[in-house]
């Protein structure tokens, strides 16, 4: 797979941009690895995502549950985990979390994905998010 890169600098009003290129992204990855501080944007695109991809019920952040699953009605699954309380990879591994990953049709979109890097082995896309020297704006470096 050639490697690709590619950065935007966006504000609230264009996050429709970040969400369409990360989506073109999905033909190729399985797993989404988003990383960058709190408050960067890395839930709001994940629900946003989730949406254009046909989930209907409320999204939201598994915060204390480490991961929520979410269906489409083409039976397409999808995986968000938020793994900020998570200590390293074998505590990942002992609560059968490294099982949801590559599972066919179906997509993972991991925030704070650092403690399970060793185990992101193929079809992943890199996304960081940052805040940009304008107050108003963001940064996202995506990579595969």
């Amino acid at each position: 797979m050639n490697p690709y890169k590619k950065e935007l600098v966006y504000a609230y009003e264009d996050l429709d941009l970040v969400i369409k290129e990360l989506e073109k992204c999905m033909a190729k990855c399985q797993v989404f690895a988003l990383t960058g501080p709190l408050g960067a944007g890395k839930t709001t695109v994940i629900q946003n995502i989730l949406y254009n991809c046909g989930v209907s019920v409320p999204i939201t952040s598994p915060t204390f549950t480490y991961v929520n699953e979410y269906f489409n009605s083409q039976g397409e699954r999808f995986f968000h985990f938020d793994l900020y309380r998570i200590k390293d990879v074998q505590q990942f591994q002992e609560l059968g979390f490294d099982e949801y990953l590559y599972q066919p049709n179906s997509w993972a979109f991991i925030e704070w994905p650092e403690v399970i890097k060793r185990l992101l082995t193929h079809n992943v896309c890199y996304v960081s998010f940052d805040y940009h020297t304008e107050s108003d704006k963001r940064v996202v470096k995506i990579e595969m």
